[in-house]
């Protein structure tokens, strides 16, 4: 069958890979445009796009999914199908119209849970046990089409949002090439999603991501590891913003929220519950570092209390 995969960020290469290394063919590749990224700012292509041009797969980097002239390249590619994961970008009905079968996303939760941007965050968040990926026909409302196939997945203690989404994604590839598979052979017809259950998961933002101490010890857990790697789980010390890593909950005596204990090997804060212990951090200029070293190095105080007021709020 002849595909063109649709994806941007790192978690969507293994299944890009898996496609290239199948037996349907691979005859082009749809991402989002070169991004500025580090320091000087320089145009970089999507991590996809990379690995596309090293495969030696035509790329197609539309500035928006609607406009004609990418319609018209796609059309000539002559797809059968459309595998996306992780592309970025809402596709009108004419691009959708294209592929014989349609576009077939690879969504990583078990649908029609946590439909939207941040899946993976969002069950973390919540605390579930399991969560799993999705193949569904793309349609015009969000997640909402009719689903092909579905893996699920075990969520750990230690699972951060990063860990999570990375065993997703290798589990998730083969979910997808195993779809294709079914879909060229008639073997696998789309099912309509469940009406009940639904739950949505829009995008974490820094916001969301700041940690508040009154929360019990479980949720700021759950808050660190669900934006941990990305928009980062953050504090506040001496006015300016400390991002903070993975923590401990810890048994041993109850701190009023906020509040810090410095031992010297561990630094431990308050909750509405358990205290936690401090994991990595990375104060406001600073490189990141295990909390007793960050402790140590500005002379932190136990009694001393984060989460207060940014310098420029």
């Amino acid at each position: 069958m002849r595909v063109v995969f649709a994806g941007t960020p790192e978690p969507a290469l293994p299944a890009l890979q898996a496609i290239a290394d199948s037996p349907h063919d691979l005859v082009g590749v749809v991402t989002r445009p070169d991004a500025p990224s580090g320091r000087g700012r320089k145009l970089v292509a999507s991590p996809v796009a990379q690995l596309a041009e090293s495969l030696g797969v035509p790329v197609l980097k539309p500035e928006h999914p609607r406009d004609p002239e990418f319609q018209k390249a796609l059309a000539a590619l002559r797809p059968d199908c459309c595998p996306v994961v992780a592309y970025g970008a809402l596709l009108p009905q004419s691009a959708l119209d294209i592929p014989v079968h349609g576009w077939v996303n690879l969504h990583f939760s078990v649908l029609p849970q946590w439909r939207g941007a941040a899946p993976v965050q969002h069950a973390l968040f919540a605390g579930d046990e399991v969560t799993g990926a999705t193949t569904f026909r793309i349609v015009k409302e969000l997640d909402a089409g009719p689903t092909f196939g579905v893996m699920t997945q075990l969520i750990h203690d230690d699972d951060t949002a990063g860990s999570l989404l990375a065993k997703l994604a290798e589990g998730g590839a083969g979910l997808l090439v195993a779809t294709l598979d079914g879909i060229e052979s008639g073997d696998i017809e789309a099912r309509e999603q469940q009406t009940e259950g639904v739950s949505f998961a829009p995008k974490i933002l820094v916001e969301h991501a700041q940690v508040h101490w009154d929360d019990p010890a479980i949720g700021t857990d759950r808050r660190i590891r669900a934006c941990t790697p990305g928009p980062g789980a953050w504090t506040t010390y001496d006015g300016e913003r400390m991002k903070l890593g993975p923590v401990r909950i810890v048994d041993r005596e109850r701190l009023e929220p906020g509040v810090v204990e410095v031992t010297k090997n561990a630094v431990f804060v308050g909750t509405a519950t358990a205290p936690v212990q401090l994991g990595e951090v990375k104060a406001f200029g600073k490189k990141q570092m295990p909390a007793a070293d960050w402790a140590r190095g500005v002379r932190l105080e136990s009694g001393t209390v984060l989460g207060g007021p940014l310098a420029d709020a």
